[in-house]
């Protein structure tokens, strides 16, 4: 994969359907700076530089030329680019029989000729070298949100508005209608109901017909309406839960003015303890029951209540979950984020909440399924009770989009209601067609011969024989659909979370820490800001999938484009207001990515000018960015693949002086200086030299070998004669030579213990890291602020880990946290007794010296650390503990691995490498 694609798929999320932007970004104009030139000839390849040193290479592809044995397409004569053609083309699929005859035919040998490369620097610019699960289930499973109280308690520490308790002196406004209520129809009268909020109740076992009664919780802080259910058997008084919220609000104010007592019993128990409890209860009379008889406000109560409860008889609470768990994600965007909205786009989402249950449940639906177009015949959920009126209602209102009439369809509209019909419904629309169907088509080779025939004016009627077959269809609005995107990316401010995060929480299957959202600075401070972001997400998303269809000439237009909005210097990155973290939500951070992806792709095509004058862009653009190390790294190797010695080693050795080149980018800079650096370039030997050759200890273990293909992993057969890889083989050497017991676990193991030591650090208070319930680490954790903000407590709590105290911070947080998702902790791969088994042995100094490194600038040194951590004990509770880099027959260590070794030994540890070898 290329280096970038895989933080660009994460960055961008799940993909969107519709990009408004994108026919404005594709067909707009770019312009581009210095040699920068990224034309493709007719067969979808680089155009070479005009001018550039590459001339040579330029008349080597008009004197050779082959052809391809796939597409019969004419090609420059050099391998590089004969190797990347044919991979396309095979990936795409042959037009013809492909054999090893036919490969072996083509002329794979070009003209020979000396390629003689300039030296002249002045050739890149004068600022070169600067000095410093399926997933349709998944998605429908949404049904199953959690509840209102559920999320709001989700959002606890967050300072939302809660819902006003009501009270007869808020009702300003009673309908004027005569409701007949006596007290036969509220004495005594039996009312079915559930219990919901169970989580938040004690933890007592249900039996069919327990008693229960109702008590109201006006302290509660999220709902100042809530009414608890206790459970009063056997003078037993335990709280089982609450009323649903919309139950309770109309209830409240009858048990508080008016003096109504509930009691009652549980109908059913659920088999799963998440789910709700049907219940019954009964209003008995008391001596201090107010009269009601006359008064209007009692009796719009007690009716609005009875609705509530009719209307969840056929739904309960657990049904609609979801429903009221995307009113809360909406509400809490429009508070926080209105100044990012216009008007209109705030009371197009404010009418969300006017529509009726049906439309509100229906549009969740469609919108976390995966359409976009959906059968109204098979539209079927219990709770939406009518759903050809909320289809409607959809409509109205500007969520959805019906198809009924033919000649509004747009031909991506019929590209996409055809992917509803089966296999059969094609193949008979093309035998009507009396086109010829091969019994072996795909469907998606039927979609595409009628809509090839459909833009041939074949076949006009084909929208009419499409409708006959699927009927009215149904789809959400783009400009709906837009809308909720750039919702969710204000809420979550990422593109992996979606509204499937309150099912994750609501079924147990995650949960979140606790921790106060303080905010005090936006992220987007104008609209313009919001939408540069939206527009750089759609140009990532463009080349990321036109990197999945082989499209070259969409994946330059992209890099152009990134490379047209990166400012230089980047201002926004270099603003004293801004946290710099929050510097990652800005257009030009996405762009970046863009080019880095660009950057890989042109090394790949061995267009190295290229890359270099991007890698040379980068550079001066971000002048504090943690990503600086990589991207000056690979402008040296560059700049020696284009023979420019001289100018390589001159950014190896300016890079060292760059504060922000660190851990293996650093080593291995420094081990380029010391390789290029010889006489006569350079005559005096660097102060690093010495440490950077430092010997690291290494071992050699030989095993019986079961494979030796190369491109392929190791594996050999281990001490007891069963097959294993070379980790295993070395910790079962360990256990027999020196008695250690230990973990493959590489950085795992490490992330774990830094995660459980440092957790009341990772989770303080600090504003505008935290801003939202759904994180699992504040937003500075991979930045330097992280350690700069917090650095006197990190200190003060490092102390103690150097003082001996790790084992029991270690306890006390996994008893405290267990299961709560942390970034880096993996709560099923080690056990709490490995885990104080590892810091006991190592020793509080080391492990003291590990955090730190790690909090000062983790994202340089979250990955690489050694394969196998080992300890052995020496009496109770004394030990030692060893780090082991393991490396099978074809294996060598990484810079980044060679750096941590390194940075182990200077902190301590004992640390060396284990090459394992086969049997001679």
């Amino acid at each position: 994969m290329l280096k970038g694609r895989e933080s660009l798929s994460r960055l961008v999320g799940k993909r969107r359907r519709f990009l408004p932007n994108r026919h404005s970004l594709l067909s707009a104009p770019t312009t581009t700076q210095g040699l920068l030139n990224l034309d493709i000839d007719p067969n979808g390849k680089l155009v070479s530089l005009e001018g550039s040193s590459n001339q040579d290479e330029q008349e080597n592809t008009v004197v050779g030329s082959v052809t391809c044995p796939v597409c019969s397409v004419k090609l420059s004569a050099q391998n590089n680019t004969i190797n990347s053609h044919l991979d396309e083309c095979l990936s795409r699929g042959t037009k013809r029989k492909l054999t090893q005859r036919t490969l072996l035919e083509l002329n794979f040998c070009p003209v020979s000729k000396i390629q003689n490369f300039s030296c002249d620097s002045k050739e890149f610019g004068n600022d070169l070298f600067p000095a410093a699960h399926d997933e349709s289930h998944v998605q429908d499973a949404l049904w199953g949100l959690s509840n209102l109280r559920a999320v709001d308690e989700s959002q606890n520490q967050v300072d939302s508005p809660s819902r006003n308790p009501i009270n007869k002196d808020k009702i300003s406004v009673v309908p004027d209608f005569d409701v007949n209520i006596t007290q036969d129809d509220i004495y005594g009268v039996i009312l079915e109901t559930f219990i919901v909020g169970r989580r938040f109740g004690d933890e007592t076992d249900l039996y069919l017909g327990a008693s229960i009664y109702l008590s109201r919780d006006p302290d509660n802080a999220k709902d100042p309406n809530a009414i608890k259910v206790v459970y009063s058997d056997s003078g037993c008084l335990k709280m089982l839960g609450f009323l649903p919220r919309k139950l309770a609000e109309y209830l409240s104010p009858l048990i508080d003015q008016y003096r109504l007592n509930f009691e009652g019993c549980v109908t059913s128990v659920p088999k799963r303890s998440i789910d709700v409890v049907p219940i019954q209860i009964v209003c008995h009379k008391s001596s201090d029951n107010k009269d009601f008889n006359d008064d209007k406000v009692f009796k719009c109560l007690w009716r609005n209540a009875q609705q509530v409860i009719e209307s969840t008889k056929s739904c309960p609470p657990s049904a609609i979950k979801y429903q009221d768990n995307f009113c809360v994600f909406i509400r809490e965007v429009l508070r926080n984020s209105s100044h990012l909205l216009t008007d209109d786009e705030k009371n197009f989402i404010e009418s969300f909440t006017s529509m009726s249950d049906d439309s509100q449940r229906l549009f969740v639906r469609l919108y976390t399924r995966k359409g976009p177009w959906f059968r109204l015949s098979a539209i079927s959920y219990p709770e939406v009770l009518d759903p050809q009126q909320a289809v409607k209602e959809l409509s109205e209102t500007g969520y959805g989009s019906c198809f009924e009439i033919t000649n509004k369809l747009s031909d991506d509209d019929i590209k996409e209601i055809l992917d509803l019909l089966t296999v059969s419904d094609l193949r008979e629309i093309l035998c009507i067609l009396k086109q010829s169907c091969n019994r072996g088509l795909r469907k998606m080779d039927l979609i595409a011969s009628l809509i090839s025939s459909y833009n041939e004016d074949l076949c006009p009627l084909l929208p009419s024989m499409v409708l006959h077959r699927t009927g009215s269809c149904v789809r959400i609005s783009s400009n709906a659909e837009s809308l909720i995107w750039r919702a969710e990316r204000l809420f979550f401010l990422n593109g992996e979370q979606d509204l499937s995060a309150f099912l994750l929480v609501d079924l147990g299957i995650i949960k979140y820490p606790t921790y106060k959202c303080i905010v005090s600075q936006q992220i987007f401070s104008a609209r313009d800001d919001l939408l540069g972001y939206e527009e750089a997400i759609e140009v990532a998303q463009i080349v990321d999938e036109a990197l999945d269809g082989s499209n070259t000439g969409l994946v330059l237009k992209c890099i152009k484009i990134a490379d047209s909005h990166l400012s230089n210097p980047v201002q926004s990155l270099t603003s004293e207001s801004m946290a710099p973290f929050l510097s990652h939500f800005s257009a030009t951070f996405v762009y970046s990515k863009v080019v880095l992806l660009g950057i890989s792709f042109l090394e790949r095509e061995h267009r190295y000018n290229e890359a270099i004058y991007l890698l040379k862009r980068l550079l001066n653009c971000f002048a504090r960015d943690g990503r600086r190390g990589y991207w000056t790294l690979r402008l040296s190797i560059d700049l020696e693949h284009m023979c420019y010695l001289n100018e390589s080693l001159l950014v190896a050795e300016n890079g060292l002086l760059d504060e922000w080149v660190r851990a293996g980018s650093r080593v291995a800079l420094q081990r380029r200086v010391l390789r290029l650096g010889k006489p006569p370039r350079r005559w005096k030997t660097p102060s690093f030299a010495e440490s950077v050759k430092r010997k690291i200890m290494e071992v050699n273990v030989q095993g019986r070998p079961l494979n030796c293909a190369i491109g392929t992993k190791s594996r050999f057969y281990g001490e007891d004669g069963e097959q294993c890889g070379v980790e295993q083989l070395a910790l079962q050497y360990y256990a027999e030579e020196g008695g250690w017991q230990g973990v493959h676990t590489e950085s795992g193991i490490w992330l774990t213990i830094f995660g459980l030591l440092m957790w009341d650090i990772i989770f303080s208070n600090v504003p505008n890291v935290f801003r939202t319930r759904f994180q699992t680490a504040p937003l500075d954790l991979e930045t330097e602020s992280f350690y700069l903000v917090r650095k006197n407590q990190i200190e003060s709590h490092l102390q103690k880990i150097h003082d001996g105290m790790a084992e029991e911070i270690l306890i006390t947080s996994w008893e405290l946290h267990e299961g709560t998702a942390c970034r880096g902790v993996n709560w099923g791969r080690h056990s709490l007794s490995e885990l104080r088994a590892a810091v006991t042995c190592i020793g509080g100094p080391c492990v003291a010296a590990f955090c730190r490194h790690l909090a000062q600038d983790y994202r340089s040194w979250s990955s690489g650390m050694p394969d196998l951590l080992l300890w052995r004990f020496h009496g109770k509770y004394r030990g030692e503990a060893k780090l082991v880099e393991v490396k099978g027959p074809r294996d060598r260590l990484s810079e980044q691995q060679r750096a941590w070794l390194l940075l182990l030994m200077d902190c301590g540890f004992n640390a060396e490498v284990c090459k394992v070898s086969p049997i001679v």
